[in-house]
């Protein structure tokens, strides 16, 4: 049994459709992330999951429970939102133990349930401290807390790491793939940042004007995207496009490649190279060709603005992963 589905989810405001038949399987024990630029429906789904908006029509089933009609407070989910939503009059302690407040449950098992979701994210040391003094990764943290010890059946999380800064984002992005695994639990997380989808996802989903373009692993999407509006969103640099002829192949087709999966400095298509990048130890070349086309490859060394090269490409690569017909 699955652990989530969505079966044609329709959802508009005024005219404007913001979800679009969206159907989808998470299993339990997935990270699940939603992956997608701002305005693609993605924070709406997740509200929609958490019964805060309800849809216009389509289910929402939970371990198999049609919660599609359930109000928040009915459903065993929890959700961390992108600015935590902690009160701030009210010290770490008694933001996490809010929800166990709520359902009056005893106060032995209530700090128990504290403690153990404190040492597990690293915050034992702070519970009495108030919100308002501790930092941006550990009030993200005691949001995740928060969520734990209500033992929820699903976790959904709308880009709780947006507030920190890179170093921070980094060290909390292992930390809550940790926290997953041990916990077991099911995750579904909204990001428009594809290093985090790429860091923490089981499977992806790549949300577009409110439908799912591709579910799969992100490896997958890069090597292997079933559009060309996924073949130019995903990835540090976006597919190139050329016309079959330019590499020799039919007419009528638009060929795509990666700019790793090119040889550059061997006889092939011309080019000129416009500008540069270089990530990490590896250098790319923005270039034109001589019919005017624009591409993004991978170079072997730094290449001098101006410099004039060519560029194979590996056609058994190109037809076994990127030959896009049709779209």
């Amino acid at each position: 049994m699955n652990k989530l589905e969505l079966v044609d989810l329709d959802k508009a405001y005024g005219k404007k459709r913001i979800l679009d038949k969206v159907s989808l399987k998470v299993e339990k024990g997935e990270f699940f992330v939603v992956l997608g630029p701002s305005g693609e429906g993605k924070s709406t789904l997740l509200r929609v999951l958490a019964g805060i908006e309800r849809p216009d029509s389509g289910r929402v089933l939970i371990d198999g429970v049609d919660e599609t009609d359930l109000p928040p407070n009915k459903r065993n989910v929890a959700m961390v939102f992108q600015n935590y939503a902690l009160y701030p009059n009210m010290t770490v302690r008694g933001n996490i133990s809010f929800p166990l407040k709520m359902r009056h449950v005893q106060r032995q098992e209530l700090e128990k349930k504290v403690a153990e979701a404190a040492k597990m994210l690293g915050i034992f040391d702070i519970v009495d401290k108030p919100v308002t003094k501790i930092s941006g990764g550990q009030k993200q943290r005691v949001a995740l807390a928060r969520a734990m010890v209500r033992d929820p059946a699903l976790f959904l999380l709308d880009e709780p790491l947006s507030n920190l800064d890179a170093r921070a984002r980094f060290v909390a992005r292992g930390e809550l793939k940790r926290i997953q695994q041990e916990l077991g639990q099911t995750f579904v997380y909204v990001t428009h940042d594809q290093k985090e989808a790429a860091s923490l996802a089981t499977s992806v989903g790549v949300l577009h004007s409110g439908r799912f373009e591709q579910v799969d692993r992100f490896e997958e999407l890069y090597d292997r995207p079933r559009t060309k509006w996924v073949a130019q969103f995903v990835g540090e640099f976006p597919m190139n496009f050329l016309p079959g002829e330019a590499l020799g192949l039919d007419g009528g087709v638009e060929v795509g490649f990666n700019p790793e999966w090119v040889t550059l400095g061997e006889a092939g298509i011309d080019c000129v190279v416009e500008s540069r990048e270089t990530v990490a130890d590896s250098h790319y070349v923005f270039c034109s060709t001589k019919d005017g086309a624009k591409v993004i490859l991978k170079a072997p060394e730094k290449l001098e603005i101006g410099t004039r090269t060519s560029f194979r490409v590996d056609r058994k690569e190109l037809f076994k992963d990127s030959l896009l017909q049709g779209v």
